[in-house]
């Protein structure tokens, strides 16, 4: 029998809603047949069920850094995978554009490039088939494939469902008010530049003060 799969070729698969943009991944509706197979541990209430994402890769595949906005379990069916994350205090370390980190190579970065990534500290483990990893919202996680194998992630909402934006499909969309937040965060920005460049560095400065105030916590890891 001849293989479907090319040597130099990487495979990737990721379960989506029949309309993505309107509808959550779910095992139980895109395969129903292999539902049963997969036990969900009873972690949370039946009504904070977000979604189950089927995932099969092959050897090699590498899912970006990125973090998700709900907690979720990420199920080894078959296979192997290396899981690197990341503190959400290491934010300012990462190089971020929206929910991704630009840093793509992990294992060898290029620190000319992304010098301050030398200081996020990095946790790594391995999993296995039948292993579960419980991944917290906002921890930063790379994922790859050490040999080709099938995985489920499980979302779902810790927060109370108002908290969530109602467009998001994925879990990966920030919270309502952090996106209201970042757009009063633009207006003010746009609003600095009207200033001298003397002012505009010293007002910056007591803003982001402010913000640590404000909002820094000294109370998780």
């Amino acid at each position: 029998m001849t293989s479907v799969f090319l040597k130099d070729e990487k495979y990737y698969l990721r379960s989506l809603g029949e309309d993505p943009r309107k509808e959550i991944a779910d095992l139980r509706k895109q395969f129903p047949l292999l539902a049963d197979d997969i036990q969900i541990p009873e972690y949370f209430e039946k009504e904070q069920f977000f979604s189950t994402v089927f995932r099969i890769s092959s050897a090699g595949m590498q899912l970006w850094t990125h973090y998700d906005v709900m907690d979720n379990f990420l199920i080894q069916v078959t296979g192997k995978k290396k899981v690197v994350l990341y503190s959400p205090r290491d934010a300012p370390y990462l190089y971020l554009s929206g929910t991704k980190s630009e840093v793509l190579d992990v294992d060898e970065p290029d620190l000319k490039k992304y010098p301050l990534f030398v200081k996020a500290r990095r946790y790594e483990c391995q999993l296995n088939a039948g292993d579960v990893l419980f991944i917290p919202a906002l921890w930063f996680h790379n994922v790859t494939s050490e040999e080709f194998g099938v995985g489920v992630n499980v979302f779902w909402k810790h927060l109370p469902s108002n908290c969530y934006d109602k467009t998001d499909t994925y879990g990966n969309k920030d919270l309502a008010a952090a996106s209201r937040a970042v757009q009063i965060l633009d207006r003010a920005l746009k609003t600095l530049e009207e200033l001298p460049e003397e002012y505009r560095d010293f007002y910056g400065r007591r803003m982001v003060l402010r913000i640590q105030e404000k909002t820094y916590s000294t109370n998780y890891e």
